[in-house]
């Protein structure tokens, strides 16, 4: 029977990974150094150690080995045949950790390089970082990019996820979580619409509206959520469609087909061509952001952090508030442009 590490009984030396364990690391460098040194001395000078510590951990090394390593007079220093079988088995070995350690090293401190694996959602993620990928890698070209898109809560471990971009409330506290920019929750409608229909001006009046809902991952039915005399108010309309795709929410909205509330990354810029107009602007939640995750600010590597830097300064740079303060009555100067936009679509109402 082929036994495991597990089954094998604690006294059996026969295991070379456990006999390999009780030799010292620092003996075996401290013997890598003397023989390509070929002195005590200089091993010690190279290490950055003293001469005596050196020659404790070659006599320690021996000791476990069983076997002397070097021929030492006064003189001079030189292998044994045993030195030099252990040398030509061992060495390789040590320069590959060497270069294991100078490796992570460099990802921590060296030119960016190696593979980032980013998660973010759908939207925010075709909308805005997607866009910005060609820009970072026109800075840091040694570095692979792998995006997924997906609406799940990010496990950093099973998938491999460097950097998560989320939107919403987060409630993982195990995870860093950098807000890039606030999100903005809109009730949007066409003119056409708003022509037709006129736009509500208190959140009650919703039910009355032609409403189309985003049915999120999981299956439900996203709540509209709002800010009312300073709490946090909930509901479901009810809706003409529900579609599990914001984009497609936003695409009936501009046709016409009735009302939403979106993300403001989605339609600031249909707001401003005049393509969407906005309503209850001032019972808009204040709590919702767009969020940079990772696991730890320790021991980040560097083609993590300078992502993180980059993404920060790109996504803040774009102008994606429609709001320029959120809260009942906290911009009146947008209040009152918005409310002389929509006077034209009010008077042919009355009429």
């Amino acid at each position: 029977m082929t036994l495991t590490l597990q089954d094998k009984p604690q006294g059996d030396t026969g295991d070379s990974l456990a006999s390999s364990f009780t030799a010292s690391y620092a003996g075996v460098v401290a013997f890598i150094a003397v023989a390509v040194e070929g002195s005590f001395a200089r091993a010690a000078v190279r290490l950055g150690v003293g001469r005596s510590a050196v020659s404790r951990s070659v006599q320690k090394l021996e000791a476990q080995l069983d076997a002397r390593l070097f021929l030492r007079t006064t003189r001079s220093t030189s292998l044994t045949r045993e030195g030099e079988l252990f040398y030509r088995n061992c060495n390789p070995g040590v320069q590959r950790i060497v270069q294991a350690l100078e490796d992570m090293r460099e990802l921590r401190s060296g030119p960016p390089r190696g593979h980032l694996r980013i998660s973010a959602t759908m939207g925010f993620g075709r909308q805005i970082i997607a866009p910005l990928l060609a820009g970072f890698r026109t800075h840091y070209p040694d570095i692979a990019i792998d995006l997924l898109l997906d609406e799940r809560p990010t496990d950093f471990t099973s998938d491999r996820v460097d950097v998560a971009i989320r939107d919403g409330q987060l409630e993982d506290s195990q995870i860093i979580a950098k807000r890039l920019v606030p999100m903005q929750m809109l009730v949007c409608a066409s003119p056409t619409y708003a022509l037709k229909n006129g736009l509500p001006k208190l959140v009650d009046e919703l039910s009355s509206h032609t409403c189309i809902s985003y049915r999120t991952s999981s299956g439900r039915i996203a709540d509209w959520e709002f800010k009312i005399e300073g709490r946090k108010h909930k509901l479901v309309p009810s809706s003409i469609y529900t579609f599990n795709d914001a984009d497609l929410v936003t695409q009936s909205v501009l046709a016409g087909e009735g009302i939403a509330q979106l993300a403001g990354y989605q339609v600031t810029e249909h707001l401003r061509a005049g393509r969407l107009v906005a309503c209850l602007e001032q019972y808009a939640p204040e709590d919702r952001g767009h969020y940079l995750c990772y696991l730890s600010r320790q021991q980040l590597p560097a083609r993590i952090r300078v992502f993180i830097d980059y993404v920060t300064e790109a996504v803040r740079a774009l102008d994606l508030q429609y709001i320029t303060g959120l809260g009942p009555m906290k911009d009146e100067t947008h209040m009152e442009a918005r409310r002389a936009d929509l006077l034209p679509f009010h008077r042919k109402q009355a009429n």
